[in-house]
C-alpha cells in the first residue's frame, strides 16, 4: 500500500534532491557552466533559424517603406523644381518687360506730341495676316489710323477701335502700305509688306534710282498715318533685272513685331510737353501691369 501510493511523492522527492544538488555543484563548481554552453549551442542555431524569417520580414518593411518615402520625397523635389522654373521664368518674363518699357522710355523722348504705352493682348493666328490685338481702346483716345511704334521703329497702324481694345495692321502685312525716305540721299517710295516672308518690299522703284544695300529707311511723313522721321527698316537686298523697268528691293522691319509686348500709340498733332507725355505713358503702363 505504501509502495504504490508513495511512488508520485518519491518521484518528487528525487527530483528536487536533483536540483538542490545541481544548485549546491553549480554554486562550488563550474562543471555545469560548461554542460550550459554545450547545450546552448544547438539552441542558438534553432533560435537563429526561427528569427530568420521574422528578421527577414522585417528588414523588407524598412526597405520598402524607406523606398516609399524616397519616391514621396523625390516627387516632392520635381515639384519644387518646377516650381523654381516656373518663378525663375516668370522673372525672366518681368526682366524682358521692363527692358521693353526701358526701350520705350528712350524711344519716347524723340516723339514730340501725346504718347500712351499699350500691350499686346493678341496675335491673330492666320499666318497670312499680320495683326495684333492692343489693350487700349477709344476710351483711351485711341483711333483708326493712329500710329503704332516698338522701341525700334514703326510696327503698324491702328484699323480698328472699340471702347477697350484697338486691331493694329502691322507694317509687314500685305495690305499695309508705308511711305519711307532714305536717310542716305533722301530718296522716297513706297514700303509694302509681305505676309510670307516678313520683310518690306519697296514698290515701283525704277532700276536708276540710287538705292543700296544697308541703306537706312524712314517714315517720310507724306501719308496721312505716319508722321516724319521714324525708322521704318534697312535695305537687304537689291536686285535689278536687265529688261525689267522696276528694280526688287527687300526692306528688313526695324520693329520686333514678333516680340515685342509693349508698344507706343502716339498723337505727333497733339501738342503736349514731352517729358509729361512720357511720365504719363510709363505711370499707366504700371498701373496696368498691376
Amino acid at each position: 500500500m505504501f509502495t504504490k501510493e508513495s511512488q508520485p511523492g518519491i518521484k518528487t522527492l528525487f527530483w528536487v534532491g536533483i536540483a538542490i544538488f545541481s544548485m549546491v555543484l553549480d554554486q562550488r563548481t563550474d562543471y555545469l557552466q560548461k554542460l550550459r554552453s554545450t547545450m546552448v549551442t544547438p539552441l542558438v542555431s534553432i533560435e537563429y533559424a526561427v528569427s530568420w524569417p521574422l528578421q527577414a520580414i522585417n528588414n523588407l518593411s524598412i526597405v520598402l517603406s524607406t523606398q516609399k518615402a524616397l519616391v514621396k520625397e523625390n516627387l516632392q523635389l520635381k515639384s519644387d523644381q518646377l516650381l523654381l522654373k516656373a518663378q525663375v521664368q516668370r522673372l525672366l518674363a518681368i526682366e524682358s518687360e521692363n527692358n521693353q518699357l526701358k526701350a520705350l522710355m528712350a524711344s519716347s523722348t524723340q516723339i514730340q506730341g501725346k504718347v500712351l504705352i499699350a500691350q499686346l493682348l493678341a496675335v491673330d493666328s492666320d499666318p497670312f495676316i499680320n495683326q495684333v490685338t492692343l489693350n487700349k481702346g477709344t476710351q483711351d483716345g485711341t483711333f483708326v489710323g493712329q500710329a503704332v511704334l516698338d522701341a525700334n521703329g514703326v510696327m503698324g497702324k491702328v484699323i480698328e477701335t472699340n471702347p477697350f481694345t484697338s486691331r493694329v495692321l502691322l507694317i509687314n502685312d500685305s495690305h499695309s502700305g508705308v511711305p519711307i525716305q532714305s536717310t542716305r540721299n533722301g530718296v522716297r517710295a513706297i514700303a509694302m509688306g509681305d505676309s510670307y516672308s516678313g520683310l518690306l518690299h519697296l514698290i515701283n522703284v525704277p532700276q536708276t534710282v540710287d538705292i543700296n544695300v544697308g541703306d537706312i529707311l524712314v517714315t517720310s511723313g507724306l501719308g496721312e498715318h505716319y508722321p516724319a522721321g521714324y525708322p521704318v527698316g534697312q535695305v537687304i537686298a537689291v536686285k535689278k533685272t536687265p529688261g525689267l523697268q522696276f528694280a526688287s528691293i527687300e526692306v528688313r522691319p526695324s520693329s520686333h513685331s514678333d516680340r515685342s509686348r509693349q508698344v507706343l500709340l502716339i498723337w505727333p498733332n497733339v501738342d503736349v510737353k514731352a517729358n509729361e507725355a512720357i511720365n504719363k505713358a510709363i505711370s499707366e503702363a504700371f498701373k496696368d501691369k498691376k
